[in-house]
């Protein structure tokens, strides 16, 4: 019975107040260490150690590998460690049934436990205390991400600021997410919002941010009660760190004013927020489901005239009173811009007078448009215009009834605007069918996985008319294509090379 091993262990368990099984696996590591140090450093070993009597076996190990695997770029790996690896057939010569990934165990004198070998556990121990601790820690903080969190300025770099959060643990403040001029210095107290918790080879690493838009609203979830107790709901924040930010907020019960309770008594709560982040202004907007009229309130404190939507682009056109344009646009088109990244439309402000021309333009421009195509009277086109149509294909199709109500429209007009329509939309679909006949696509180039005709004529254009044409491209060149993207050019080429990796 090794009683030496047996006392380590519980002295030292008792000491560090860790489990001995912990104990016992560290004494392993450091006679496994020890055995590398007397017979070679490439050497592999295994020590077992019996958790009642204390003996330990040594036993030297092998792995049997597979001379033919490949590495990552194609080339045959084989044996990289003669000491520590054999072939198949080498490990067969020693024990008849192995396998690939097996280990071949064969035993050896054993180094004898020593005040060395003890050192080497103590310090294996040790290592492994603060691997826990670090795991604990960051088992701990990943629970608490979207928190905001504080702390002490341990250390300030020029890219970094390290906040120290207290047993041990600390956070990264890098300076691209500190507000703008801001100082802070050794000892200073800072409030941060927790992004992530990443783990690296010095442990665990707590990233927070003082300028994310989540930093806003934790802020505002403090400061104002009710939005604690759920009777008010903060629908999402936009900002502009350290100048001004936007945030949105919807009362859930009727008779609270939401905007009014996060200004607070004299602008106490908004004001509290605003010092926090130096000096921000805060504008309050009161959300609504209704996309125009969420962006009515968050152009505030400018006044909307009028707004035109575009659903399919997810984009307004915001038309304020000709001396209302700068509020709406503010510094540096800081208003406008936070109110799209709050809102989540892309918004266009332009004046009333700028808004009347381009509509006078839209209207000449149409009504030409017209009389050229529909040869009827410049009052026939100006009442199509006003009734709402804005295309020849709608006058071609639309139904009946809807042509019969512009005014002056009789049954011999309607007949005749709808032979004219048919005859010039006729007349540009051959035009057009003539003119991409000139580069018409391959066949070999429509049958493409993942190509539709219009795609295939529009490659054509480019001079890109066969499979290979296509083949031989770059992502780059084919990214001026209207409505393509990197993924799916990607896509296209590969699909076109396809058949040059089945003929190899």
């Amino acid at each position: 019975m090794n009683n030496e091993i047996r006392l380590v262990v519980d002295a030292v368990s008792n000491e560090k107040n860790v489990s001995k099984e912990i104990v016992f696996e560290a004494l392993e590591a450091a006679l496994e260490s020890a055995s590398k140090k007397r017979y070679g450093a490439d050497w592999e070993f295994k020590v077992i150690i019996n958790r009642n009597t204390g003996d330990y076996e040594t036993f030297r190990t092998w792995t049997v590998i597979d001379e033919n695997a490949l590495n990552e770029e194609g080339e045959v790996v084989g044996v990289q460690n003669p000491n520590a690896e054999l072939t198949l057939l080498q490990a067969q010569e020693k024990e008849k049934n192995v396998k690939v990934g097996d280990v071949i165990k064969e035993a050896i004198p054993s180094v004898e436990f020593g005040r060395i070998a003890a050192q080497t556990a103590k310090q294996v121990i040790m290592q492994r205390l603060r691997a826990a601790k670090r795991d604990q820690i960051a088992e701990e903080y990943r629970a608490r991400i979207g928190e905001l969190i504080a702390g002490t300025v341990k250390k300030v770099t020029r890219d970094n600021i390290i906040i120290e959060l207290g047993s041990n643990a600390e956070a990264l403040l890098r300076r691209l997410d500190m507000l703008p001029r801001e100082i802070v210095r050794v000892g200073d107290r800072v409030r941060a919002y927790l992004q992530d918790v990443r783990t690296d080879q010095r442990g665990p690493q707590l990233v927070v941010s003082r300028t994310c838009p989540e930093m806003l609203i934790e802020l505002f979830k403090i400061e104002v009660p009710e939005i604690g107790d759920g009777l008010i709901e903060l629908k999402g924040a936009a900002r502009d760190p350290g100048s001004r930010a936007k945030i949105a907020v919807l009362a859930k019960d009727n008779r609270i004013d939401p905007v009014g309770a996060c200004v607070g008594m004299r602008g106490a709560r908004v004001q509290a927020v605003s010092s926090e982040l130096g000096g921000e202004r805060v504008d309050i907007v009161l959300w609504s489901d209704n996309p125009a009229q969420f962006v009515i309130n968050s152009i505030a404190p400018a006044e909307v005239v009028s707004i035109i939507i575009d659903d399919d682009a997810k984009s307004m056109d915001v038309i304020v009173a000709d001396d209302q344009l700068s509020a709406a646009i503010g510094r540096n088109g800081q208003n406008i811009r936070l109110a799209s990244m709050l809102t989540g439309w892309e918004l266009n402000v332009i004046s009333q007078n700028q808004a009347q021309t381009r509509d006078q333009e839209e209207f000449e421009k149409l009504s030409q448009l017209f009389v050229q195509h529909l040869q009827v009277s410049q009052e026939i086109a100006e009442s199509l215009i006003e009734a709402g149509f804005t295309s020849i294909e709608e006058i071609a199709y639309v139904p009946t009834q809807e042509l019969m109500e512009v005014e002056g429209m009789d049954e011999a007009l309607l007949g005749t605007l709808r032979q004219h329509a048919k005859d010039s939309l006729l007349t540009k679909a051959i035009a057009e069918e003539e003119r991409l006949g000139e580069n018409a696509p391959a066949s070999d180039l429509l049958d493409v996985d993942g190509m539709d005709k219009q795609l295939a004529y529009q490659l054509a254009q480019k001079g890109i008319v066969t499979r290979e044409d296509l083949a031989d491209q770059s992502v780059d060149d084919l990214l001026d294509i209207e409505g393509m993207d990197e993924e799916r050019a990607g896509k296209l080429i590969m699909a076109a090379r396809a058949h040059w990796f089945i003929e190899n």
